[in-house]
């Protein structure tokens, strides 16, 4: 206590030895800031902001697997680094005449390309992007749809069978069949079983009857063979005309077209002069395509009419029949009628009758 007594008294006496001066100034002190907090981001001053990554573009060519340019590929450009819109358009290029394309103003980054063409099957390339590159790709090549090519065709018998299906629809005035003509230039020919269904489809045809029926009336009223009068005498004259009518399609139409490989049916001409198509009908007559297409002789039709002549002297009453000279009769006249029938088709039946085909020729599988 005692020395602190003497500390203050020395400190008082040494105060009044010296000169007056200012008050002391406290020394200046840093003001203290506050330390950033952990991960704060700090702002930048203009100069220091990352500028915008410019854009590229990619390039290509796209051909097939035989090296050709494909024109109109459509390149499709999507990214999976991005999220657009659902409504927005997807970037693309059309492929030049030279297969060339362009994309312009890609953002960099990673990229996919989806390229696609008709009769191609589609393809991908991938790749990346950098800041204000120019990307030429290799060339995209695309290779050929795979395609099975069915060729469905239909064989020779089919075909006929067609075509006989639109002869057996031929009626003249709708009502008396027409079915032994063709109108397609270049029918197929009939097989031995087609030949065989048309000749009985024809004797069977409900009209044929009536119309036998209305000749062997004529017959009756002409007191035409000697079969008498009466209903017997009229049943045994339409029997002989159904008979020689049955034997003579069955035999002429049938059978023997079928023993020689001929067509049985008339080729209807259609085009040429009057003369050419007289003449042509009249041939016909005595001439017809055989199986092969070619012409000639008509056998079927002479020894048919002489068939179904000389079997009719079997029921035809004595009286009435000639032998040998009746059947060659018959057979001269009947190619006669022929060619009468011939001239009608040709110039004036096409006009009466409603349901004519009208089928391009057709070439079968052989």
């Amino acid at each position: 206590m005692a020395m602190l007594l003497c500390l203050a008294v020395f400190s008082y006496a040494g105060r009044g030895q010296q000169p007056a001066q200012q008050p002391a100034q406290p020394p200046s002190q840093p003001v203290p800031v506050a330390a950033p907090a952990p991960n704060a981001i700090l702002p930048q001053s203009p100069s220091q902001a990352t500028a915008p990554a410019l854009p590229g573009s990619i390039s290509g060519t796209v051909i097939d697997s035989q090296g050709a340019v494909i024109v109109g590929a459509r390149i499709a450009l999507s990214r999976s680094d991005t999220n657009p819109p659902a409504d927005a358009a997807q970037p693309f290029a059309l492929s030049s005449d030279q297969g060339e394309f362009t994309l312009p103003n890609v953002p960099p980054g990673p990229f996919t390309l989806s390229i696609t063409a008709t009769d191609f099957m589609p393809q991908h390339a991938s790749g990346t992007l950098h800041p204000g590159e120019d990307l030429p790709l290799p060339a995209i090549v695309l290779n050929a749809a795979a395609s099975t090519t069915i060729q469905v065709s239909a064989s020779q018998a089919e075909i006929a069978q067609a075509q006989i299906g639109e002869e057996e629809k031929q009626r003249v005035l709708g009502l008396i069949p027409n079915f032994y003509v063709s109108y397609i230039p270049n029918p197929v020919p009939l097989s031995p079983r087609q030949k065989f269904e048309l000749a009985l489809r024809t004797i069977i045809d409900p009209v044929n009857f009536v119309l036998i029926g209305a000749a062997a009336g004529i017959e009756q009223d002409n007191n035409t063979y000697a079969w008498g009068e009466g209903a017997q005498g009229y049943a045994k004259r339409y029997a002989g005309a159904y008979g020689t009518f049955f034997t003579g399609t069955l035999i002429g139409s049938a059978a023997l077209p079928i023993l020689f490989k001929q067509d049985p049916r008339y080729f209807y001409k259609g085009t040429g002069s009057v003369r050419s198509r007289a003449l042509y009908a009249i041939a016909n007559s005595v001439v017809c395509k055989g199986d092969n297409h070619r012409w000639q002789f008509n056998y079927s039709a002479v020894l048919g009419g002489l068939a179904a002549g000389a079997l009719s002297n079997l029921y035809y009453p004595a009286a009435n029949r000639e032998g040998i000279a009746l059947a060659f009769e018959g057979a001269a006249l009947g190619t006669g009628i022929t060619a009468v029938s011939n001239l009608f088709q040709e110039f004036l039946v096409h006009k009466l009758t409603p349901h004519i085909p009208h089928l391009p020729p057709a070439t079968p599988n052989p």
